[in-house]
């Protein structure tokens, strides 16, 4: 297949299928809201500083969860392992969300997963408008993580890295 040129204002079809040739790990972005916990699907996660420890992600402005996000103090990220796609329709649009997940609140109240590969217990550092998407900068409190194979979306798909492979 050859290359194909193109403006993003133009084609936003194909802008979109070009950052999806970009492999990204999946998230689980977790807060506290008034009527319980709420979990929220994400791939636009990324480290940001190590000093101070800061990282971010991107919830789009259109999701019905966004005003939760935008205004959360606190929250957690949660990297998915490749074991947990069945998490994925849990907290996408209608999904169960915490309902039948085991979970407990960490010190800021935020749920938490257990399981995941990794996570990062942020309290909101700033945010900054991106066009259709809230790029939030999180300080991060506390981070766990553990060994195992990371849950990737590349190309409108989830899979396995597999190092060396």
């Amino acid at each position: 297949m050859t290359e194909q040129v193109f403006t993003p204002e133009g084609n936003p079809r194909a802008f979109r299928d070009a950052l999806g040739r970009y492999a990204t790990g999946v998230t689980v972005v977790t807060c506290t809201t008034a009527d319980g916990p709420m979990g929220f699907t994400a791939n636009s996660f990324a480290a940001v500083s190590l000093d101070p420890a800061l990282v971010l992600w991107s919830p789009a402005k259109t999701s019905s969860r966004f005003e939760h996000y935008a205004q959360a103090r606190h929250y957690s990220i949660h990297v998915l392992e490749a074991t947990h796609a069945g998490w994925l329709p849990r907290f996408g649009r209608g999904g169960a969300g915490f309902h039948g997940l085991s979970h407990e609140l960490n010190a800021e109240g935020v749920p938490v997963i257990h399981g995941a590969l990794a996570r990062f217990d942020c309290a909101q550092h700033a945010t900054y408008d991106g066009g259709d998407h809230l790029i939030v900068v999180g300080r991060v409190l506390r981070a766990a993580y553990r060994d195992g194979a990371p849950l990737v979306f590349s190309q409108g798909g989830y899979g396995q890295f597999v190092q060396g492979g």
